[in-house]
């Protein structure tokens, strides 16, 4: 049986040998502390799960959902996003729900690139990034992210006959893995460089709300007010702990938003009515749920952090999202999927290799902080054991 070229790029996956390695370790017995994927552990409030749970008795929201249908849902998500960040969002024609963000990074591609075409991509980054413009049968240029640089690409790097056949650039701060944000001006020079070069310009922005100092993160379309190349892509895996919900939706150029919604008219209806009106709940309703996730979620770095600098694994601070991004100590500073594979053989602590992300995060690994403190005191002390 023959299979489309375009699969070819995606058979290698370092999650998938990852997995394998996680069998093996509880296979053999070991007690599994997975920090490996960026699921949270936060149950979702209980007024979001009252509003599903209460569709579940209203036939009207047992059939299919158009794009009419989903009309309340877009007005929330409107809504939320001026209260937010002070920008004019019209529902009907600038917001489109989404199967999560992923469902648009992966999908968009489709709607922008002609075969050959080029995509700007974060490296490291998030690999669903990837995976759409290959499926799009696009080419990859790959953006180094560098510790000197703060880890924002750099533009001017760029070749000039690869920007002449790029279409779009992914950008995706806060960030996974590195943890780095971007600040207002970095956003300022991305909107304007795709501005003059014809680039459509995703934002992909899950962690918007998991920031652990100061007010808060830029959206890409307070750079692009006119909405004029960009769109941004947001999800309530992270703030509202609904992952296995998958709902999220895309705010931005009303033609970019017309061209994503024709794609996904082809590939699906929406989701069931009452998710919608549990996702409408948690932007409608209290926010001191997002606040409390985010609280967690620094005490967890803080005490990881600590954990590791009294091992003498001396990493960063991150200032946002679920994860710590460390840089690999010797001998295992050229080999992160050795390290990882060994390490939840010989402990069953299980972390991602940061070449899983990108070559630019080969000689890293990114921890999910994704267990209470004392878990992760356990997991530290598991991994002095197997450095030293």
């Amino acid at each position: 049986m023959q299979f489309a070229q375009r699969l070819q790029p995606l058979q290698s996956n370092v999650f998938a040998d990852m997995d394998i390695a996680k069998a093996a370790a509880l296979a053999a017995g070991r007690d599994l502390i997975d920090l490996s994927l960026g699921s949270s552990d936060l149950p979702t409030e209980n007024h979001v799960i009252d509003a599903i749970a209460q569709s579940l008795h209203d036939p009207s929201t047992h059939g299919y959902l158009l794009f009419h249908g989903t009309q309340a849902f877009r007005k929330a998500a409107a809504t939320w996003y001026e209260q937010k960040f002070g920008i004019p969002v019209n529902p009907e024609t600038e917001v489109l729900p989404l199967i999560g963000s992923q469902e648009g990074t992966a999908h968009l591609p489709l709607a922008i690139l002609n075969p050959g075409d080029y995509a700007l991509l974060l490296d490291p980054g998030y690999p669903s990034h990837v995976g759409g413009v290959y499926l799009a049968s696009g080419q990859i240029y790959a953006m180094p992210l560098l510790t000197e640089n703060d880890f924002l690409p750099v533009f001017a790097d760029i070749p000039s006959e690869i920007v002449a056949k790029s279409k779009m650039m992914v950008l995706s701060y806060p960030h996974n893995p590195t943890t780095a944000i971007a600040t207002p001006a970095f956003f300022e020079e991305a909107v304007r460089f795709c501005q003059k070069h014809n680039i459509v310009l995703v934002h992909d922005f899950p962690y918007v709300d998991l920031i652990f100092e100061g007010k808060g993160v830029p959206s890409i379309l307070q750079a692009d007010r006119e909405k004029s190349v960009s769109i941004e892509f947001f999800t309530l895996s992270k703030s509202y702990n609904m992952g296995g919900f998958r709902i999220g939706y895309a705010i931005g150029n009303a033609e970019l938003i017309r061209a994503l919604r024709q794609v996904k008219a082809a590939v699906d209806f929406n989701q069931y009515k009452g998710i919608l009106n549990g996702a409408i709940a948690a932007l409608t309703g209290s926010q001191t749920g997002v606040d409390t996730a985010v609280n967690i979620f620094r005490q967890r770095r803080d005490t990881f952090i600590a954990a590791l600098h009294r091992i003498g694994w001396e990493v960063p601070t991150p200032p946002a999202t679920m994860y710590v991004w460390a840089k690999l100590p010797a001998p295992w500073t050229h080999n992160s999927v050795d390290f990882c594979t060994k390490l939840v053989k010989e402990t069953g602590v299980a972390v991602s290799p940061g070449s899983g992300f990108g070559k630019s995060g080969e000689g890293y690994v990114r921890f999910a902080l994704v267990h209470n403190p004392s878990i992760l005191e356990i997991a530290v002390e598991r991994i002095a054991e197997f450095l030293h």
